[in-house]
Parts: C-alpha cells; structure tokens; sequence
C-alpha cells in the first residue's frame, strides 16, 4: 500500500510564474478555522492587516501591532496546507529603513512560518523590496490605495481619476517589480489605469477593486461573506452570512429563555 504524496505548499516563485496565466485566487484570513476552509481553492491566503478593522474593531489599519499580525498568522499556518500565506507588515514596521524592515520581516516568517510578507507603498519602498528580496524574504507589494497611507491620501479614494497621475502609478509598479517583488496587489484605481500597470510589469498583479484584466483578484473574506457592515462599493456578496448569524443567535436566546435548549441528562444517555 503506497504512502499518500505530502501536500507540498505553493511557493512565491511559483506565483510569480502564473504571471498572465490561469488567474490567481486569493482572500483574507484570519483565523485556523477559515483558513482551512479558503485552503482548498486560494492559491494564497493574505493575513492581512485589515484584521484590525474586520476583527477588532479599529477604525483604519494604523494601530494594528506587529504582534497581532503574528498572532493571527501563525492560526492561519496552523489551519493550511497547500496556500502560500503571505502576512501583512503593519504600519511603522518597515518604512524608515531597510535594515528595520529586515528584522520585522524575519521576525514575521520566522515565527509563524509564513512564506512571504507584503509591504505598502510604490517607487519609495523599491529599496526595501530590493534589501528583503536578496536576503531571502519573498516580498508581495501592494500600490493604489494604500490603506497605511489613509491619513495622507484623506480618506479611502479610488486612485487614478485624474489621468494625470497615471505615470506616477505605473513607475510605482515597475520599481517595485525591478526591486523584486514576486506580486503585486493592484487596489482601488479605474480600470483602464490597473490595464496598463499589468501591462507594464512581467509579475502578477493582483487587484481588489481594480481591473478583471489583473492576474487574479483578492478580497477580504468578511466583505465578500456580508460580515463587514462597511462593505466597499466593489465588492460582490457571494454569501449574506450576517443575517444568518444573527438569526441563529436569536433562536439560541429564544432557547435558553424558554429552557428548552439541550442538558446533559438528555444529551449524553
């Protein structure tokens, strides 16, 4: 009788190699349990650090700490076995140099096991990239709407309404395609601007709330279950899970007011 093969994780390069193939699948996760269920149909998972939002209540993602990150990444490790995971590096961990980045970097993948991490931010972090790449670190790079940059940028925009800036994005892909990221996450610019940066880099992009012309896509997995009562405009509900939740909770409290939920006596004989 043969031993069963090992599931054998996607890696970055092999990501980077889908670029204007098969179109890349990926969502959020936070946790062991949904991420064991995306497992089976994301070629990655991204911890992304919009878990402050989703599952703690934060108004943007600025105060998430490195920690938590960690936290939630190793769960997500724990409940997979074939999606790349790709964590976060939160706001004030990378960007005042490259050596700090490094160390938070490492300190990310060497505690969760994670294979890569993605960092924010264009043309000014192709240094970073470039540092983190050589030494070892797969790095996923993200431009458009940055959501670290919400304070500067004044709020959630879409990016690229006015064709003017489109130069400055599309230099932002190619620097940090040149300094090695192995992907790039394309989020909330017009469509025919996301066209002409996945045109213009020989890595996969990956959008959310960009183009279908992208490589793949990647959604945050609350919006996309209807659990996130601030859903973008973008997003399309693939299952309205709020109400259902709210219904089982209610029928639950119905029960343990009417004492006629289930006891020990007539469960266990």
């Amino acid at each position: 009788m043969s031993a069963q093969a090992p599931i054998r994780r996607i890696t970055a390069p092999q990501i980077r190699a889908r670029k204007g193939g098969e179109p890349i699948v990926s969502l959020t996760s936070y946790h062991a349990h949904t991420a064991a269920i995306v497992d089976k149909y994301a070629d990655f998972i991204l911890v992304g650090d919009s878990l402050g939002m989703v599952m703690h209540g934060m108004d943007s993602t600025i105060g998430v700490p490195l920690d938590l990150m960690i936290m939630h990444g190793k769960a997500v490790v724990r409940g997979t076995q074939r999606a790349l995971i790709v964590v976060d590096m939160p706001f004030g961990t990378y960007e005042e140099s490259p050596q700090m980045a490094f160390r938070n970097a490492a300190k990310i993948m060497k505690e969760t096991a994670c294979g890569a991490v993605k960092l924010e931010g264009g043309a000014r972090m192709a240094e970073t990239i470039r540092f983190l790449s050589e030494r070892g670190i797969p790095v996923m790079a993200h431009i458009g709407l940055t959501p670290q940059s919400v304070n500067t940028m004044g709020g959630f925009k879409v990016q690229g309404r006015d064709e003017a800036a489109w130069a400055s994005h599309i230099d932002d892909a190619v620097a940090v395609a040149e300094a090695g990221a192995f992907a790039l996450v394309v989020e909330g610019v017009v469509e025919e601007l996301a066209d002409r940066i996945t045109a213009a880099v020989d890595i996969p992009t990956i959008g959310i709330g960009a183009s279908k012309k992208c490589d793949g896509q990647i959604l945050v997995l609350e919006d996309m279950l209807g659990l996130n009562p601030r859903v973008p405009k973008f997003v399309k509900i693939y299952g309205d899970l709020g109400p259902a939740i709210e219904r089982a909770v209610s029928a639950y409290a119905e029960e343990v007011k009417d004492r006629s939920f289930p006891t020990p006596d007539n469960v266990y004989k």
